[in-house]
């Protein structure tokens, strides 16, 4: 049995070196004999902490306060957020996809995708998050960074752009593969001023009317991760951009062979026709859907009866004469022709009750609406929007105005309620089955999600400020690869979201049935807890939780007192969130 007597500060000779400080303990061996042992080295300690440490050791206090004021919390910032995504960078490892060598550019180009996720703003306010004295988090100190401006975060973006292609080659390295099918759509945002080339009047989807727009066209993986994105002139067509996102897969990337899913307005026949005639495109397959026309004319030659459709929901035929080459999958969903429906006889009651009013402000008593030109340009101000003219028998005198349905256009229009045709070339059934063709093309909605989160919920890319073309680019790359950071952290943290974490939702007796929540997603939205009894969230705030985690800088109040580094307390919710992550905060400061 042991027998320990004290603790004790010894100074020992050093030869000649300054004599050590050790702590020591004396103690009795089982025999009765006193012998000592070193427990710690306090060589490093300054002369006030030594003298610290033997009041202590004499039974005193090392300092005079009170407990609860012994300890200064120097500054405090919040640090669970950024260990998440910088975490998660690191797993991915999307730094060595940025450049394999560590460098500072390095460090700010991770800043700037890291920034666009927990800051989305102007380089001037990343540069005051990331600045030492004025920091919101521990983003810079995670990364190195000492003193920042917005010149070298310019700087940075610069040094992206130019590895622009190659970080995109190696992306689709490590997600596509041959024959895969690769998803493409057209966006814009709009910009704010009139200096860059790249800013042009066009089709306006941000409803900012006379804004010039930036285009830029997404490539993703049939699950929607991101894989490349191009920029275009504003007034660029949808169509027009697909052959160059072709080379890119056939030239940049080495794919062989291409399938690639569109839109009806992005792969129209024009379109394909022009790039069947280019050589530079190799072998290339594509999905897209038919417009509204064009199944009216398969449906009135007799390619395909509608009413055939009341007992299966898909099928597949051929029609050479008007689609030679291509395979066509007819589609019928009947909730979708209930909508369809709905929506019509509601903008029919509209425009009904427009052109009453016009009718009624020509036939009364007092001021009457007369005048033929004038009626028709009313009627075209005030009930054209609704897109339901084509129903109408309109009688414009110049005094009157009378008008009456169109039944059989009406009955014609609705016999195609709920049908959609999917379009493929070059695309065997041996690759895609005709289930699989229709649940490739219904993931286009994955591409949607994307341009959603770039351009709104997430990443607010518009409106764009910058003057030069190469900076535009530039921005639009750094929102695509935050967006690629982003899908991976959530395909990660879907047990803690409220996404559904099964792929493609609820099962379903045909693709072309609408997508439904699985039970076990249901459960997770009615009872708004997860799997483990925790408080589901969305993306955006349980970033926010995380965030409460912070690190703390303390300092002994004591003379000579180091500082030292402590974070809080992970809750519950936060720790599964590191679990699922695989990632494990650090108290220390990046050095």
């Amino acid at each position: 049995m042991l027998y320990f007597k004290a603790m004790y500060i010894e100074s020992v000779p050093n030869r000649n070196s300054p004599p050590a400080t050790l702590l020591r303990e004396s103690y009795r061996d089982e025999n009765g004999k006193v012998k000592k042992r070193t427990l710690a080295n306090l060589s490093s300690c300054s002369a006030e902490q030594i003298a610290a440490f033997k009041t202590i050791l004499k039974g005193g206090h090392a300092s005079a306060l009170p407990l609860d004021e012994q300890f200064e919390i120097q500054r405090s910032l919040p640090h669970g957020h950024v260990a998440a995504i910088l975490g998660t960078f690191r797993r991915l490892k999307l730094h060595n996809l940025l450049e394999r060598k560590s460098s500072d550019e390095r460090s700010l180009a991770m800043a700037l995708i890291a920034g666009r996720i927990l800051y989305p703003g102007s380089k001037l306010a990343l540069s005051r998050h990331l600045n030492p004295n004025t920091a919101t988090s521990t983003l810079g100190q995670e990364l190195g960074l000492k003193e920042v401006n917005e010149h070298d975060l310019y700087g940075a973006m610069r040094w992206l752009f130019d590895r622009q292609d190659k970080i995109q080659n190696r992306i689709a390295k490590c997600h596509l593969s041959e024959g895969s099918a690769v998803l493409y759509d057209l966006s814009s945002t709009y910009y704010e001023g009139s200096t860059c080339a790249l800013a042009k009047r066009g089709h306006n989807r941000d409803g900012k009317k006379g804004k010039r727009q930036i285009n830029f066209g997404l490539l993703t993986t049939a699950q929607g991760c991101p894989i490349a994105v191009e920029v275009f002139p504003g007034n660029t067509p949808d169509p027009n951009t697909v052959s160059s996102q072709l080379k890119t897969l056939r030239q940049r990337f080495g794919l062989k062979k291409i399938v690639i899913v569109g839109d009806r307005g992005m792969i129209t026949s024009a379109r394909i026709d022009a790039l069947c005639d280019d050589s530079e495109l190799g072998d290339f397959g594509w999905i897209s859907a038919l417009r509204s026309d064009q199944i009216r004319k398969l449906a009135d030659g007799k390619h395909f009866q509608p009413e055939l459709f009341d007992q299966r929901d898909l099928a597949e035929i051929t029609a050479e004469d008007e689609f030679p080459g291509e395979r066509l999958v007819v589609c019928r969903n009947p909730t979708l022709a209930g909508e369809r429906k709905r929506k019509r006889d509601e903008l029919l009651a509209e425009t009904e009750n427009k052109l009453q009013e016009i009718a009624s402000a020509c036939s009364r008593s007092r001021a009457p609406y007369h005048g033929k030109d004038k009626i028709a340009r009313r009627l075209e101000r005030e009930a054209s929007k609704y897109k339901m003219l084509k129903h109408f028998d309109l009688e414009i005198t110049e005094t009157s105005l009378s008008f009456s349905r169109k039944e059989e256009s009406i009955a014609a229009e609705a016999a195609l309620d709920g049908f959609y045709i999917i379009r493929a070339g070059r695309v065997t059934a041996n690759e895609f089955d005709a289930n699989s063709l229709v649940e490739t093309y219904k993931s286009l909605s994955g591409v949607e999600r994307a341009f959603r989160a770039i351009k709104t919920t997430s990443l607010h890319v518009r409106p764009i400020f910058h003057h030069e073309e190469d900076m535009v680019r530039a921005h639009i790359f750094v929102c695509m690869l935050a967006y690629y950071l982003r899908w991976h952290l959530e395909q990660q943290l879907k047990p803690l979201l409220f996404n559904d974490e099964e792929p493609g939702g609820g099962p379903r007796k045909s693709p072309v049935a609408k997508a439904q929540r699985s039970k076990r997603g249901n459960r997770k939205a009615a009872t708004k807890q997860t799997d483990d009894g925790l408080s589901a969230h969305s993306f955006a705030t349980l970033l926010q939780d995380l965030g409460t985690l912070s690190r703390h800088e303390i300092r002994a109040a004591i003379p000579g007192g180091a500082v030292f580094h402590k974070l809080t307390d992970p809750t519950a919710i936060q720790a599964r969130a590191f679990e699922v992550l695989g990632v494990k905060p650090s108290p220390l400061p990046h050095m």
